[in-house]
């Protein structure tokens, strides 16, 4: 299935093709502040629409995934991993996907604190 998604302003936009199985919700130090639920995707599952200027990068840690965000109204869409290869992955905040029912989401608790 095709999803559309967006940071609020629009700025930042993409499209995901997946099944949306589930999402996790992780309380490491970033994740919990920003209540995101994500659906973990191969990076190349995710194509963006829309960017510009206006798409931000923060890292953290081990600088091993960027969590991106859109600097004109701070949505963070998604995320993904910084390394090279086949086996990358794209971190969908499904809070930011168009027509998805989110209390049918299956959500799956990750205790990110203690990784």
């Amino acid at each position: 299935m095709l999803y559309k998604g967006s940071c609020h302003c629009g700025k930042v936009a993409f499209e995901v093709e997946g099944e949306l199985g589930g999402a996790v919700r992780c309380n490491c130090s970033i994740c919990g502040r920003k209540g995101a639920l994500l659906w973990a995707v191969p990076h190349e599952s995710m194509r963006l629409v829309a960017w510009g200027d206006d798409l931000g990068k923060y890292t953290f840690g081990r600088c091993a995934i960027a969590h991106r965000f859109c600097r004109t109204c701070g949505i963070h869409p998604f995320a993904e991993d910084l390394g090279q290869g086949s086996e990358r992955s794209a971190y969908i905040n499904i809070n930011c996907l168009e027509n998805v029912d989110l209390a049918a989401v299956q959500v799956f608790e990750f205790d990110g604190r203690a990784a």
